[in-house]
């Protein structure tokens, strides 16, 4: 694993598209994630990561994202404190929207 913390939106697109196992985590509120996700994504909000992180896997990577990767940042460098190989989506959903996915809504 690329020992970088954030990952860049085009690579994460570039690895889903080549339907690598990935985990993904987005540890927003319920509310935004009505609003716009990434499909195949689970919502673990940030606050219930550290109740929640025995649902996590431990067999691939998890990729956390939230609004603009600051929650998320917390998220995955909580998960690797747990021994979990975890990245955060650098720029979050925002950014996610602007470089991969136009069609998905920025707020």
């Amino acid at each position: 694993m690329n020992d970088d913390i954030d990952i860049a939106c085009d690579e994460l697109a570039a690895r889903l598209e080549a339907n690598e196992e990935l985990f993904l985590i987005d540890v927003r509120q319920a509310w935004e994630t009505q609003l716009a996700s990434i499909d195949g994504s689970t919502l673990i909000t940030l606050q219930t990561i550290p109740a929640r992180v025995m649902e996590i896997p431990r067999d691939r990577e998890v990729v956390t994202y939230c609004h603009h990767g600051m929650r998320s940042l917390q998220a995955a460098l909580f998960l690797r404190q747990q021994g979990i190989r975890a990245r955060s989506l650098e720029g979050g959903i925002d950014r996610w929207s602007i470089t991969v996915s136009p069609n998905t809504p920025r707020y």
